[in-house]
């Protein structure tokens, strides 16, 4: 049991530092022409607050393999709230692929995303980095229905599971299901949340920004963990975490508004990283037994309370 504890407890810890950057995610366009090539980057300007230099030090964090920068200039946008860099770059010679390193989250936060849009004589193509995913070959071609396939699936499994804070989600689902009925009962409530809410987004007039989603987000954990701990006889949690997963499915969305990837893809790819993961955490507490289940809650209720107040006043 202590050690059943002990694994449930320390992601719980670890997600202190990073609780007000679930959503962590910038952009860049890269324009090649021959043996030019352009660059521009922009970032949400709260992700800079705690780098030193970042006019040098974001460009140094993404690389072209090759090219030697001749130029670069950066400048803070206070009414979009972004941070915009640009720069320009030569090759030894014209090029018909560019092979990109990218290491922001070494300077943002662990979950940091960026998107990398190119373009080269009317070619399009594009990357997405990551912690775990630093490196990309820009082969700017058409890519093939199951390359598409993968690569969208692919970034739902890792948007599902990229923080610690979409981890905790799915372990909140897990505290909070007192059988294993129950336990598909909530899993299947939160799904359906999440791909409603994911799909129903692009059609509202009203559209979240992400400090929003993630205080509800936060609340929402936090009024989980209270039902376990004082109404343990409740008997609706599977409608709380449909809310849960509506709040969810809001950072999908803005996850897909600014890829262009397909919902279906990337939510299939969640879909299945998520359910993975949640039965482990559920064979987990079931051994753990109702000590570490209200242990658990009381963590995920403090994570959720301090989460919110951070994100407040962020």
């Amino acid at each position: 049991m202590r050690r059943a504890l002990c694994l449930l407890m320390a992601p719980l810890i670890l997600a202190l530092p990073v609780a007000a950057h679930v959503m962590s995610m910038s952009s860049g366009d890269l324009t090649v022409d021959g043996a030019r090539a352009h660059y521009e980057l922009r970032m949400p300007l709260y992700e800079i607050t705690h780098v030193a230099n970042p006019e040098r030090v974001l460009l140094d964090h993404i690389r072209f393999s090759g090219a030697r920068m001749t130029h670069s200039a950066c400048r803070s946008d206070t009414v979009h709230d972004a941070y915009l860099c640009s720069a320009d770059y030569e090759f030894p010679s014209p090029v018909e692929r560019v092979e990109v390193e990218c290491t922001l989250a070494a300077v943002t936060v662990p979950n940091h995303v960026h998107l990398l849009r190119a373009t080269m004589g009317g070619k399009h193509d594009e990357g997405i980095f990551d912690l775990g995913f630093t490196r990309a070959t820009l082969r700017f071609r058409p890519p093939s229905a199951m390359e598409t396939a993968v690569t969208q699936a692919g970034a739902g499994v890792v948007r599902a599971l990229s923080g610690i804070v979409q981890v905790l989600f799915l372990a909140a689902l897990a505290i909070a299901a007192r059988s294993r009925r129950e336990l598909l009962a909530i899993a299947g409530a939160f799904l359906l949340g999440q791909c409603a809410s994911t799909l129903a987004m692009p059609h509202v007039v009203w559209q979240p920004v992400p400090r929003f989603v993630e205080a509800a987000m936060a609340l929402a954990i936090a009024y989980l963990a209270v039902e376990v701990l004082l109404l343990p006889e409740a008997g609706v949690r599977w409608l709380v975490t449909f809310v849960l997963g509506i709040f969810h499915g809001m950072y999908f969305h803005l996850f897909l508004q600014a890829t262009g990837y397909s919902a279906v893809l990337v939510l299939a790819g969640a879909a299945i990283a998520e359910i993975a993961l949640l039965a482990v955490m559920a064979l987990v507490l079931l051994r753990a037994g109702g000590m570490a289940r209200r242990v658990a809650a009381s963590a995920l209720l403090l994570f959720g309370m301090a989460w919110f107040v951070v994100r407040l006043k962020s």
